[in-house]
């Protein structure tokens, strides 16, 4: 497939990679001037927001006027921190790039004790008052939802006093991510190993993962899986100290603010029942079976004597194929087809785009993200390797990008922003969406169990993994709320115990695999966020399906449904954005569908791998 596209740069200087491949700062701002400028722009609004203090009962014109000039501040709100964040991420070796960050993060949060008037100014105005003065003032119309949803959420609103008290605390509760993105990313230093076969290989995030992905000695990925673990474990204590630290400040700002667990605190602003997560863990702890059935059919085919997490990512069946990034973006354009002219013609707009940053480089943020940018469009960072994973990142960050392009396109800024708790819907269904192109392109027996097994891995790392993740999480929070200590043998003893309740004898759990805990990102960066890609998985899944299947009219109803959703930004609680697409997460159904789905595509593997083997 990559013979004739373009191979990926031997270098991890930046400086040697192509243009093409980095992303072009300009369309945000053209220089460092100009963001100043805006620096400056944007303090005289929010001193000109903080002036507007008393005046909410005046009447919905000076409701309005609050309202749109928080808009101007929060467009370039967007716009300074990404300006400066983005260029961070592409070298965090760059402390004068960490200096300007922490400048406008400073700026933020004197914003948020200048505007921390408003909520409790707002909601001494009569909810019915509220809701006439929207219905005759056609300009707060775009406000309708954050304006109404702001009195349901009035019982976790403090007194004028109390939240400019909170708000002195905004920057101090963000300081142990920082800390945490410091010692993980910037400070962190990554072995080098030799190989078996005499390579040596420094163990880069990519560099680890690809040769989890690729390296068919079982030897080699524990020696890398060893070697990389203990770049974290070895300063296991500090991020337990960091980890603690954050829960802790979860705990505060949940009792601060009236509510009983900080589960329900991260779950309530967005309408979101706790026995949503609840119900989550369970029904999936429940379900390990087709799970272990999984792993144990991976130790059976790979005729391995123990079976490991770092067994969890080498194909089976080896195939001499990469995905080049040119590769990775025709397969992408032509999958997404089922969706439409429309939405194949913006995506093969951003394709083409300089908003695509793709190779990994000395000092590169690892990892893999989307971020939307209001007024700009949408900055995606990949560190592709040309890997069969990596094409499916492609596809995946690619529905991040489409997803915030299309909302800020079709919502007024107060509603353009979505919600976590469907994010990952668009990123998602793309992934199955380039499956079926994948298939469709090949007859091997070997490529298409690959892919078959692409699509179960697809469900081990989207929905049991972010489980296992929620589990972990979740303990750890209730530790902290009964008052109980918090040390790196807690945690680990955690972790442990979810391995167990998920993987039972299926996989051996290595002590360094306790210790995952401390090298997840989103622990420490977004606590309460894992769950969300279960859900979301689950989303997806029922979405394709009723896109993918049926008669003409119903899948044509079903790709509008779809597209509203991805229009719709924030204009309505997530849960109910969801059932209009079609899927209701406060039953248990679509939770089970994916277990049932593992169940059955196990056992589809299971047919393959017999007469594969068979036939050898």
């Amino acid at each position: 497939m990559s013979s004739t596209a373009l191979a990926k740069p031997d270098t991890r200087n930046r400086a040697e990679i192509p243009d093409q491949y980095k992303w072009d700062f300009t369309p945000i701002f053209p220089n460092w001037d100009a963001w100043e400028a805006a620096m400056k722009d944007m303090e005289a609004k929010m001193n000109e927001y903080a002036a507007l203090k008393g005046t909410l009962a005046n009447g919905p014109e000076a409701v309005l006027r609050a309202q749109l000039l928080s808009d101007e501040i929060g467009k370039l709100s967007y716009k300074t921190y990404c300006y400066t964040s983005l260029q961070r991420d592409v070298d965090q070796r760059d402390n004068s790039m960490d200096a300007k960050l922490q400048r406008v993060q400073a700026l933020f949060a004197k914003f948020g004790t200048q505007a921390s008037w408003f909520t409790p100014e707002l909601l001494t105005i009569p909810q019915a008052t509220m809701e006439t003065w929207i219905a005759t003032t056609p300009a707060l119309q775009p406000y309708r939802f954050p304006l109404l949803d702001t009195y349901r959420q009035q019982k976790h609103v403090l007194d004028e006093k109390g939240e400019k008290l909170l708000s002195y605390s905004a920057q101090a509760n963000g300081t142990p991510r920082t800390v945490y993105q410091s010692l993980s990313t910037a400070d962190i230093k990554f072995p080098a190993i030799t190989l078996s076969d005499g390579g040596e290989v420094t163990l880069s995030p990519g560099a680890y993962m690809q040769i989890l992905n690729t390296n068919m000695n079982q030897a080699d990925r524990a020696k890398a899986f060893d070697a990389y673990y203990k770049t974290y474990t070895g300063n296991i204590n500090t991020y337990a100290s960091i980890y603690n630290g954050i829960m802790q400040r979860d705990w505060f700002v949940a009792r601060a603010r009236n509510y009983s667990t900080t589960l329900e605190a991260a779950l309530e602003g967005n309408n979101i029942p706790t026995a949503v997560v609840e119900n989550l863990i369970a029904t999936a702890r429940a379900g390990n079976k087709p799970l272990q059935r999984y792993l144990k059919l991976r130790k059976k085919l790979l005729g391995l004597d123990t079976y490991h997490i770092y067994d969890n990512y080498v194909p089976i069946y080896h195939v001499d194929k990469t995905y080049s990034y040119e590769d990775s973006r025709r397969l992408a354009i032509e999958s997404i087809e089922p969706l439409g002219a429309e939405y194949g013609k913006r995506f093969r707009e951003f394709a083409n785009s300089k908003q695509l940053d793709v190779y990994e480089n000395e000092g590169k943020r690892s990892g893999a993200y989307s971020m939307g940018v209001y007024g700009v469009g949408s900055y995606v960072l990949l560190n592709h390797n040309d890997t069969l994973d990596a094409a499916f990142t492609y596809a995946h960050e690619a529905g991040h990008a489409l997803h915030s392009m299309l909302s800020a396109e079709n919502q007024p800024f107060a509603t353009a922003g979505y919600t976590i708790f469907v994010a990952e819907v668009a990123s998602t269904t793309n992934e199955r969406f380039l499956l079926d192109r994948l298939l469709k392109e090949t007859t091997d027996p070997k490529e298409r169990f690959l892919l078959l097994q692409h699509a179960v891995d697809s469900i081990l790392g989207t929905f049991y993994r972010q489980i296992v993740f929620a589990d972990y999480e979740l303990r750890a929070h209730r530790l902290v709320e009964e008052g109980r200590p918090i040390t790196a043998k807690v945690l680990t003893g955690i972790y442990r115990q979810c391995l167990a309740d998920y993987y039972g004898d299926a996989m051996t759990a290595d002590e360094l695999e306790c210790m995952t805990w401390a090298r997840i990102p989103h622990f420490f960066n977004s606590p309460y966020y894992v769950y969300q890609y279960a859900t979301c998985f689950a989303s997806s899944a029922q979405i394709y399906k009723k896109m993918t299947t049926g008669p003409a009219a119903s899948r044509q109803a079903a790709v509008e449904n779809y597209l509203t959703l991805l229009k719709s930004g924030g204009n309505d609680h997530p849960v109910e954005q969801l059932k209009k697409a079609g899927v209701d997460l406060t039953k248990p159904e679509a939770v089970q569908a994916v277990v049932d789905q593992l169940d059955e595509l196990v056992t589809q593997l299971e047919r393959e791998a017999a007469k594969i083997e068979s036939g050898k």
